[in-house]
């Protein structure tokens, strides 16, 4: 039991979404955990990854896992909308949008995650001796990828096409046990490669985080 006290990213395999089907509507989300989502002949089956737009901000435009599917409804897996002061009724409206198409980001040589922390306001009473802490926001979350030299594959031309959209992408992480994680955000690539004696060459891709990322576990 000891290998299980520990998890390793060794053989994870990174993919962006590079073509999604036609946008479905979204007509309504439920206040529920998992919320369940209408959206008219959606074709979706369960398992299926989307990227959600709602009018809910705490949940606009994150990855999601279609969970249980009906005709007309499907759960949205992983969240969590039943608080009603945080998500209110009847504003989830959106659509969702299904990729058909990834592409591996392989050869990746680093890995490196910033920002993420939390900011406090700080101050104090007039007639207080001591200031105090109150959590306000977080600073935005980036990663950062070291990608071995790789100018004329399918990879650098995704990553380029992303960079030029200025646009969301859509990304998963399929680690070795199965399980994913979902990020979506900007993603800016220096194809001009760095160069050190006795290293590989390498371009650098980093993906700034405009939500937070979505984890499952494997079905």
């Amino acid at each position: 039991m000891a290998q299980d006290r520990f998890t390793f990213p060794n053989g994870s395999i990174l993919e962006l979404a590079t073509v999604f089907a036609e946008a479905k509507t979204v007509t309504s989300i439920t206040n529920a955990k998992p919320p369940e989502a209408t959206s008219v002949a959606h074709g979706l089956t369960e398992g299926d990854i989307v990227l959600l737009r709602s009018g809910w901000s705490r949940i606009n435009g994150r990855g999601v896992r279609v969970g249980a599917v009906e005709a007309d409804e499907f759960e949205l897996a992983g969240l969590d909308t039943s608080k009603t002061a945080r998500f209110s009724a009847g504003r989830g409206v959106g659509s969702i949008l299904l990729p058909t198409r990834w592409q591996q980001v392989d050869k990746i040589l680093e890995v490196s995650s910033s920002g993420g922390e939390q900011q406090f306001w700080t101050g104090a009473y007039l007639e207080d001796d001591d200031e105090t802490q109150v959590p306000t926001t977080r600073n935005p979350q980036s990663m950062s990828l070291s990608l071995g030299d790789d100018p004329d594959s399918d990879r650098d031309a995704a990553l380029q096409e992303a960079d030029e959209s200025k646009e969301e992408q859509l990304l998963r992480l399929t680690l070795p046990s199965g399980n994913i994680i979902l990020y979506t955000g900007y993603v800016s690539y220096n194809d001009n490669p760095q160069m050190q004696r006795n290293n590989p060459m390498s371009g650098r891709v980093v993906i700034s985080l405009t939500a937070r990322p979505t984890r499952y576990t494997a079905l």
